[in-house]
């Protein structure tokens, strides 16, 4: 892939046809009646058909040069059984591969029987890295057994995306807001990745490109809690190490960069489930969060 001179979302999903298809075909969670999405524990979520329209979805953002699509880990995809699971994610693949311009799109995996020759295949015939679901790296040891999946990541060249995983179905879910999850439940599961990763992650894997959506929970933001807690001194700032900005604006996007710099931020939007904010930084804070810092994200090279 060549330099990069438009814009680029890292963070967005879109359900290819393939894929959509292979949902209404489920007799198990998660399973699409039309387009109302049932998973366990959850009622009914009604999917508006135009979200996963990749025509609509370009409308949205005409000027973008790239924007990166991922599966819906929070549907537990990956966590199913193997034969379960192993034809939802062949669907998605497939479909994945063939969207159109820009769409580009982030490989998924088996979390506990992944398929490392298929993943390096796909890493070297389009996909622009390996999406991980958080609740695969919750703890140091998660990162450990993580290690080979990783592993044919950093020799590919490729990049890693640490996004939200499955919620665990509660007696209370019911009565919790619906905002309780994104807000509350995904943000947990990014800061325990993120430390996770600062323990095991990096000390096993030094040239691997990470990034953590949602600003990795703001766990960056802790890290003077992490030293006065007895984590000694924080590490230097890893430029491998990247935050994505996903709901979050100018306040949160500002706190990251005073304790990260403003070369490992990059942009991601989370559509169909949000859009863009503001940052209110200049252009040229604009143009790293949009070009620049995706672009090293997705190529390497310095900052």
């Amino acid at each position: 892939m060549g330099r990069i001179a438009g814009a680029i979302d890292v963070h967005q999903h879109l359900w290819p046809r393939t894929f959509i298809d292979a949902l209404r075909r489920s007799d198990s969670y998660p399973r699409l009646d039309g387009w109302t999405l049932a998973l366990p524990g959850e009622p009914p979520f009604q999917v508006r058909p135009q979200d996963h329209d990749p025509a609509a979805r370009r409308a949205l953002d005409p000027d973008l040069a790239i924007a990166i699509v991922s599966l819906s880990s929070p549907l537990g995809i990956e966590a199913l059984p193997v034969d379960v699971a192993e034809p939802l994610l062949d669907a998605y693949h497939r479909g994945a591969a063939a969207l159109p311009t820009p769409f580009r799109a982030w490989a998924a995996v088996h979390s506990t029987e992944p398929d490392l020759a298929g993943l390096a295949a796909r890493l070297a015939d389009g996909f622009v890295g390996l999406q991980i679901p958080a609740t695969s790296m919750r703890t140091p040891r998660a990162v450990e057994r993580l290690a080979p999946v990783l592993r044919v990541c950093e020799e590919a060249d490729k990049p890693v995306l640490v996004h939200p995983g499955p919620v665990a179905p509660s007696a209370e879910a019911e009565e919790l807001p619906s905002w309780w999850p994104a807000v509350v439940d995904y943000t947990a599961q990014m800061t325990a990745s993120w430390w996770s990763w600062q323990v095991a992650g990096r000390p096993m894997l030094p040239q691997l490109r990470i990034c953590f959506v949602a600003g990795g929970g703001l766990a960056p933001v802790h890290h003077e809690r992490f030293s006065v807690r007895g984590g000694g001194n924080p590490a230097p700032i890893d430029r491998l190490t990247f935050v994505e900005t996903s709901s979050y604006g100018a306040r949160a996007v500002d706190a990251l960069v005073r304790v990260l710099g403003i070369d490992v931020v990059v942009n991601g939007t989370d559509r169909p489930y949000a859009g863009p904010t503001q940052f209110r930084m200049g252009d040229a804070a604009d143009h790293a969060f949009s070009v620049a810092n995706p672009t090293r994200l997705l190529e390497g090279g310095p900052a």
